[in-house]
C-alpha cells in the first residue's frame, strides 16, 4: 500500500491505495471499467475509497504524482492478468450470515452447475457476445471478444452461489450474490471467469 497525508483546503486528508494487483477487488475494477474516460483522480478515488470531491480539495497537484505512478503500474499488471491461466486452487468468502470464512475449492472443470446456474451463465455470455457483435461487427469476434467485468461478476455469482452458501440454486439469490463476488481479489476472480 502507498499512503500519504495530503494538505487540503479544509485540513489534511489521508489517502491510501494498493500497490499490488492482489490487493484490488473485482468491485474496484468494475467501478474503474464503468468510467469510459477515467482520470487519475477518479482512479485514486476508487482505489482509496476517498470521495472525488475530497481529492479535488488537495492544495498541491504534485501530491498525486506517487499515486499516479502506482495507478499506471497497476494498469500494466491488469493487462497481463487478462492473459493469465493461473487459476487459484481455492477462494474464501466471508459471508455476512457466518462469522468465519467459507473456503470453496476450484474444480479443474470450470463448468457451471447446477443446470439453472449453467443456463443463466450461458445467457449472460450470449448477451455479451451479441453486444460485442453489435458494436464491432461479426468479423473475428472470437479472437477479439473480451467479456465485461460486470458479466464476469455475474457468471461467477452463479458459479459460486450454491458452493459458497450451501443453499439450493435460486436465480435471484445468485444474482444478489454478486455483492460477495465484488469483494473477491481481482487476481482470483479474473482467471476463474
Amino acid at each position: 500500500m502507498i499512503e500519504k497525508t495530503l494538505k487540503t483546503t479544509h485540513g489534511k486528508l489521508r489517502v491510501e491505495i494498493p500497490t499490488q494487483l492482489n490487493d484490488i477487488t473485482l468491485g474496484q475494477m468494475m467501478a474503474m471499467q464503468a468510467k469510459p474516460n477515467l482520470n487519475d483522480i477518479e482512479a485514486i478515488s476508487i482505489l482509496s475509497g476517498v470521495a472525488v470531491d475530497d481529492l479535488n480539495s488537495v492544495k498541491n497537484i504534485q501530491d498525486f504524482q506517487a499515486f499516479s505512478d502506482t495507478v499506471l503500474a497497476l494498469s500494466y499488471q491488469i493487462k497481463y492478468l487478462y492473459n493469465s491461466d493461473a487459476v487459484p486452487k481455492q477462494v474464501n468468502f466471508l459471508l455476512p450470515q457466518s462469522g468465519r470464512p467459507k473456503t470453496v475449492k476450484i474444480l479443474q472443470n470450470l463448468s457451471v452447475e447446477p443446470a439453472g446456474a449453467f443456463m443463466a451463465a450461458k445467457e449472460i455470455i450470449a448477451d455479451e457476445v451479441n453486444k460485442h457483435i453489435e458494436q464491432y461487427g461479426e468479423d473475428d469476434w472470437k479472437e477479439n471478444f473480451n467479456p465485461s467485468l460486470n458479466a464476469s461478476c455475474q457468471v461467477l455469482a452463479h458459479y459460486f452461489f450454491c458452493r459458497a452458501t450451501g443453499k439450493k440454486y435460486n436465480e435471484y439469490e445468485a444474482e444478489e450474490f454478486t455483492t460477495e463476488i465484488k469483494k473477491m481479489r481481482v487476481t482470483e476472480a479474473l482467471p476463474i471467469a
